[in-house]
């Protein structure tokens, strides 16, 4: 065997004893401190970064109620259950109770609002549920490809269209569409307690009806995207043997889709329930805008608390005690305190369901 020299590959840089050789070690040691540095440094920004939306809801919950705080003291528990909402006289001298100074004869209360945002929320997702996750099951199961993704496409772009869009449609068309089709049918619903709540006249083109339905349509394309999703990820083998097996599309809808995607639509709901919860220019344009009543029918005008709070912000402004808008800076924390109970209901629901999930898939199997 003949060995055969280069010594042209002998003064290569980076071969021993050339004049690259210690650069090439610096270079791999700077890079194996980069690597260290940064295997230590992204549990630290990753938790910095998951940090963030907590301490942002925890500071606007505290500005919040540094600034309700005068007001908590003067309306006391009783807030929640008042009916009166009476900003006083603007005109007289203010008056000071307990240090806090307001006009006089000034009485709030908010639970005609807290009932009015409940109930115009509770009416959405009764209609947005049945009808979004019977739309994703269509656009899944039974549209073709192509038109399936123009479906997709459409409930995106409805996601997109801004909520005073949704108020101007209700309150010029849909409002007096129920209006003028409604008026016979409410007229006669049997006068039971059951039923009295629909009943009454219908109010014209405003009331909790319109608001519900427009809030409903608005969040329609929120739980529908989301459930289209997840509906997409059951296991096709699973749709396919239960269809084998001879079960119905309905059975395959109720003992495979649904025990499989149930608390992600639950969580989609949610997610509806929040923009309905905190929605502000469709309410104000279609409820009415009462204050200091209840509806006593489901055609009857009505408030919400984020309704409230726009609509109600330019006047406190002008209230020279400034306690109209502490007024309005406890209704902001109520409105937070509902949307936190909605969310931690709906963890318990998940929980429920995802420790039942098994059980029924099984069965259905």
């Amino acid at each position: 065997m003949t060995t055969v020299f280069a010594p042209e590959l002998e003064k290569a840089p980076g071969s021993n004893g050339s004049p690259g050789r210690p650069f090439h070690m610096l270079s791999l040691r700077v890079a194996r401190l980069w690597g260290a540095c940064a295997d230590r440094a992204v549990p630290w920004v990753t938790g910095v970064f998951a940090v963030v939306p907590i301490a942002v809801l925890v500071a606007i919950t505290v500005v919040l109620f540094h600034e309700a705080l005068p007001a908590i003291r003067i309306n006391g528990i009783g807030f929640l259950t008042r009916s009166r909402w009476d900003v006083g006289s603007g005109y007289g001298i203010p008056i000071k109770v307990h240090g806090v100074e307001m006009a006089p004869h000034t009485s709030y209360g908010a639970w005609p609002l807290i009932l009015g945002t409940l109930e115009s929320s509770a009416l959405a997702l009764v209609i947005a549920v049945p009808i979004s996750v019977g739309a994703a099951i269509i656009v899944v199961e039974k549209l073709p490809p192509r038109l399936s993704r123009w479906a997709g496409i459409c409930l995106e772009v409805l996601v997109g269209i801004p909520s005073v869009i949704y108020g101007l449609w209700g309150i010029l068309t849909l409002g007096p569409f129920l209006s003028k089709h409604l008026a016979g049918i409410a007229d006669h619903v049997p006068d039971v307690p059951v039923l009295r709540f629909f009943r009454g006249p219908t109010y014209g083109a405003e009331g909790l009806l319109v608001s519900g339905v427009v809030l409903g349509i608005m969040i329609i394309p929120i739980i529908a995207s989301t459930s289209r999703d997840l509906i997409r990820q059951v296991p096709s083998s699973a749709k396919e043997g239960a269809r084998a097996l001879g079960m119905t599309d309905f059975e395959v809808v109720r003992k495979v889709i649904w025990p499989w995607t149930r608390s992600g639509i639950v969580g989609a709901s949610v997610l509806g329930l929040g923009r309905a919860l905190g929605e502000t220019m469709a309410v104000a344009m279609t409820s009415g805008a009462v204050l200091g009543t209840t509806a006593h029918s489901i055609f009857s005008h009505m408030n919400t608390i984020a309704a409230t709070i726009v609509s109600q912000l330019d006047s406190a402004f002008a209230d020279g005690t400034g306690f109209e808008v502490k007024v309005l800076a406890e209704l902001g924390l109520v409105l937070i305190v509902i949307t936190l109970l909605c969310n931690f209901g709906a963890k318990l629901l998940l929980k429920r369901f995802g420790a039942s999930a098994i059980a029924p898939a099984a069965m259905g199997n």
